[in-house]
């Protein structure tokens, strides 16, 4: 069965980078791109980030832009989501997806 795990959330200040990681199995990844999502308390789930098959082309939310990098490893089934410049509107549970199935989230916290 599909199963993706999400890893490398925590408490960070302002300004600081956090590196997620999405391990995924049961299915064939190298055929399916891949998503970034996050949910903070009290809105709905946003796609963040979203990678190719091959990771040539990727697409980001405008409030990331910049600051953020989603790549993946397909000789390791895993996707990446590299955050710098943190703010505290960052702060939310982070999920990859793909095939309509999600991780069960990594929480992000950016806060002094």
């Amino acid at each position: 069965q599909v199963q993706l795990v999400e890893s490398g959330g925590g408490l960070v200040q302002p300004g600081g980078s956090l590196r997620l990681a999405c391990a995924a199995s049961g299915f064939t990844f190298s055929s399916y791109a891949m998503t970034w999502y996050r949910q903070a308390p009290g809105k709905e789930r946003e796609p963040v980030a979203t990678i190719s098959v091959t990771g040539g082309s990727t697409n980001y939310a405008d409030s990331v832009k910049g600051r953020f990098t989603i790549s993946r490893d397909n000789t390791k089934n895993t996707a990446y989501l590299q955050m710098n410049s943190l703010k505290p509107e960052d702060t939310a549970v982070y999920y990859c997806g793909t095939l309509g199935y999600w991780g069960q989230g990594t929480q992000v916290t950016v806060s002094s």
